[in-house]
């Protein structure tokens, strides 16, 4: 039987222009060759996988070249190679220094590559400083490492440091598909292009996935082969999700999860690849951000036609859900549940174009679609309601979601002066009650209820100019019906001050915080009484506490006498006359 090579021995680069990825580095190391300016000590840093050693081989190699040597020559003579990991004592670098005096036999240079020479100890560090700094001028280090942040500064300085990139899904993908074509084997784009993702941008490690599938399909390397070698999932099951989710199918969503679960996959893995999943159809909604897409022609086709039937407003929301299911999962006591409550969550965006549990509407607007009914939108210009009869079922959501909308085909909007204010009734009985009771606070949450049940965008209602005259006439008539209802407490509080109009903001000053609070609670009829008396709806009403205004009024006996006396002073003369008591 023939000796096997594994591809990342058989295939490694013997020149710098087979490295794969690393073009600014090999472009700059054949310059520095060329015009004679290479440094003596060289840093190659960077992932594993992408190059480094393969460079300092290629480059000890070239410097050595004089075009006399035969092809197969490699100056083994003149190459030391040292593994820092096994040899990391201040010994063996010592033996190193004392090799470095001798100069080479064959060639011009001597060259020391040091592999992973951030596990030297400080020792070793400290004995090599002095020969990294002056070597001799046959001698060139070349270090390379995985961390360099472990490496010592004063190591760090004395180098000319070369970091290597990750390599790309697509060179990674562009190799693979090379050395597939030099082995005869009929590799599909997809299954090429889920190595290089696998690889997570190592070359040596997309060879050896690419080897381990070889072996298991033969000479015809399908992606559904490399998806079942490799356990990883499949577009495809994603792209069913998906159309799950907008189908709004929760039972056939958990059924697809408990079979992927079956196979053995773990729902971390899957929440976070569905998480990409929307990430990647998103960036198909735009032409600019296609090409951070890193897929398959085949399947890049998939994702575009997917990207078409969502929404981005979808897309961002299920991002965010999917997210927050990916950061709670290893807390989580039961992982499962999680992932499928989040699968339900996902499923329940959207229905029929709408939030399923929007509370903007009274009925929703989709009801008004499917019965035909053409709707009337309350307190809103008469061009808005054309627009509702007119246009598609689309812009109509999009009016309907900022506007109350109620199923009554013919409704009048009675005059502003006849509008009589919707009154919150906080108990059965003719008495008010007092807005500090328990009745009261239950009343106002269920007012505040009702309040979030109806949503207006008072951007787009009428803005009329008014006079402080015409809003005086409005404000006292409010006043009355407060009176006719028995609402005596709140009519007195806003009989208090008279009220200030500066633009469109009502300023009232009260003089304790009770009047305050007593008529913020009751401010919503108030402020939709004069929005619609006014036909204005930008109007604000500002609050302030004048402490000096309670000096105004008289509360006990002394106090009115005392008020008394300021109007008639002869008040005092008939108290001291006639010896009368306060």
């Amino acid at each position: 039987m023939e000796h096997f090579v594994v591809s990342a021995r058989k295939y490694r680069p013997q020149t710098f222009k087979d490295v794969v990825g690393q073009q600014a580095i090999t472009n700059t190391l054949l310059n520095a060759i060329e015009n004679n300016h290479l440094a003596q000590a060289l840093l190659f840093t960077g992932p594993r996988g992408v190059g480094k050693t393969t460079c300092a081989r290629i480059l000890a190699k070239m410097i050595n070249s004089d075009g006399t040597e035969k092809e197969d020559e490699d100056f083994a003579f003149n190459i030391f190679e040292l593994d820092a990991a096994s040899n990391n004592g201040v010994d063996q670098i010592r033996e190193l220094t004392d090799q470095v005096r001798i100069p080479p036999q064959v060639g011009k240079y001597k060259v020391y590559i040091i592999d992973e020479v951030h596990m030297l100890s400080q020792a070793a560090f400290n004995a090599f400083l002095k020969t990294l700094e002056e070597p001799p001028k046959h001698c060139i280090f070349i270090l390379a490492t995985t961390e360099k942040h472990k490496i010592i500064p004063t190591i760090l300085s004395r180098c000319q440091i070369f970091d290597f990139k990750r390599i790309t899904v697509k060179d990674a993908k562009d190799y693979l598909k090379y050395i597939a074509e030099e082995q005869g084997i009929q590799a599909e784009d997809d299954a090429l292009h889920i190595i290089a993702q696998k690889a997570d941008g190592a070359m040596r490690d997309a060879l050896s996935i690419f080897d381990r599938v070889v072996s298991f399909s033969g000479k015809n390397l399908t992606r559904q082969a490399v998806t079942e070698n490799l356990n990883v999932l499949d577009y495809e099951t994603y792209f069913t999700s998906t159309d799950y989710i907008l189908e709004n199918n929760i039972p056939s969503l958990l059924i697809q999860f408990n079979s992927i679960l079956a196979k053995g996959f773990d729902g971390h893995h899957y929440i976070a690849g569905l998480a990409s999943h929307f990430r990647d159809l998103l960036v198909c909604k735009n032409s600019e951000t296609i090409d951070l897409l890193e897929v398959g022609e085949e399947t890049k086709e998939k994702y575009l036609i997917q990207s078409k039937k969502t929404s981005q407003p979808f897309l961002l929301q299920g991002i965010e859900q999917a997210n927050d299911c990916d950061l709670k999962y290893k807390s989580s006591k039961n992982q499962r549940l999680l992932v499928e409550l989040c699968l339900m969550q996902l499923a329940s965006i959207t229905f029929d174009g709408e939030k399923k549990n929007s509370k903007n509407f009274i009925i929703p607007a989709s009801y008004f679609i499917k019965k035909g009914i053409t709707p009337v939108i309350v307190g809103v210009p008469d061009k808005i309601q054309s627009v509702a009869e007119e246009t598609n079922q689309d812009t109509y959501n999009t009016i309907a979601n900022q506007t109350q909308v109620i199923n009554k085909p013919n409704v009048e909007v009675p005059e502003p002066k006849k509008i009589e204010s919707p009154k919150i009734t906080l108990n059965s009985g003719k008495t008010a009650t007092s807005g500090l009771s328990l009745k009261s606070i239950k009343a106002k949450k269920e007012h505040q209820i009702k309040q979030m049940e109806v949503v207006i965008d008072e951007e787009n209602l009428p803005k009329d100019l008014f006079t402080e005259e015409e809003f005086l006439y409005y404000w006292n008539i409010f006043i009355k019906q407060l009176e006719e209802s028995g609402q005596f407490n709140l009519a007195s509080i806003l009989s208090i001050d008279t009220p200030k109009v500066e633009g469109t903001t009502i300023h009232l000053e009260f003089p304790n915080a009770t009047n305050k609070v007593e008529v913020e609670r009751q401010q919503y009829e108030l402020m939709m009484f004069l929005k619609k008396s006014l036909n204005n709806y930008d109007i604000h009403l500002s609050i302030e506490i004048n402490e000096e205004m309670e000096k105004q009024y008289a509360f006990t006996p002394l106090e009115k006498y005392l008020k008394l006396k300021e109007k008639n002073p002869n008040i005092e003369l008939l108290k001291k006359t006639f010896g009368l008591d306060i």
